[in-house]
């Protein structure tokens, strides 16, 4: 994998983690265009336990994104002959 790749890999799954970390507890989160559009969805995604689930999958994903800083990728050689 390229290191330029590889590098933007992992600054887009740290940012894509912070953001959903944050967006369910913040204020766009109940004012948003599907609640109220869909407001039968407004009794599951409004719920602490959906939303602590929403945030689990951003911690999860900033953790994904720490170990592929930590990684490196392994050298494929070939076995002698």
């Amino acid at each position: 994998m390229s290191r330029i790749y590889r590098a933007l890999l992992v600054v887009l799954a740290f940012e894509m983690g912070a953001l959903l970390l944050y967006l369910p507890w913040s204020i766009y989160w109940e004012q948003n265009y599907f609640l109220s559009h869909f407001p039968s969805l407004m009794h599951i995604v409004l719920h602490p336990s959906f939303r602590g689930a929403v945030s689990g999958v951003g911690l999860l994903d900033i953790f994904l994104a720490v170990g592929w800083i930590g990684s490196r990728p392994s050298a494929t050689r070939v076995p002698p002959a």
